[in-house]
């Protein structure tokens, strides 16, 4: 690989660890074809983006990015693998499935939301992310809960003010 065919991978790599806020690196070494291609569908499947990159190349990316990476620089050993989602849980979700088939792939760490995650026994933590989806449902069930308690109360005083003020004030 000459130094600028380097250099644009860096620049390429630079653009995507921008262009994301979760970035998973994880170790699928020892994986056959077969068990390569499966977890490359699961990736497809979920929405994640799985690429072997250079250690030494996304090092340099990170370095240039604006982002802190924390101790994630310090992972980057032996062979690595970037999963890019949009969901936060994502990658961490398709790990854990796949490692009920297979030892592989380790999570070696992941950069989401701007906080650093470094080591395999993180992946249930991250597994338990919720996404932005996940949380806007949980405000909104949250938001219900006073309302429906309120309606149920009018409705169960009978319709007079006497009622539904004794229903209100057991509330």
């Amino acid at each position: 690989m000459t130094r600028e065919e380097k250099s644009q991978v860096i620049q390429d790599l630079t653009a995507q660890l921008a262009d994301t806020n979760t970035i998973y690196l994880a170790d699928i070494s020892g994986l056959d074809a077969l068990a390569t291609s499966n977890l490359r569908r699961a990736c497809f499947k979920a929405n994640v983006k799985l690429a072997v990159v250079k250690n030494t190349l996304l090092s340099k990316a990170m370095e240039a990015s604006d982002k802190d990476f924390g101790e994630l620089p310090d992972v980057l050993k032996g062979n690595t693998s970037m999963l890019i989602a949009e969901a936060a849980n994502a990658p961490a979700k398709v790990i854990k499935e796949f490692r009920k088939k297979s030892k592989k792939p380790v999570l070696k760490g992941a950069y989401v939301e701007e906080a650093v995650y470094v080591g395999d026994d993180q992946l249930d933590a991250l597994v338990n992310i919720k996404s932005r989806e996940e949380l806007i449902g949980d405000i909104i069930t949250l938001l219900q809960s006073p309302a429906k308690n309120v309606i149920s109360a009018l409705q169960s005083g009978g319709g007079k003010l006497s009622g539904i003020l004794k229903t209100l004030s057991e509330k």
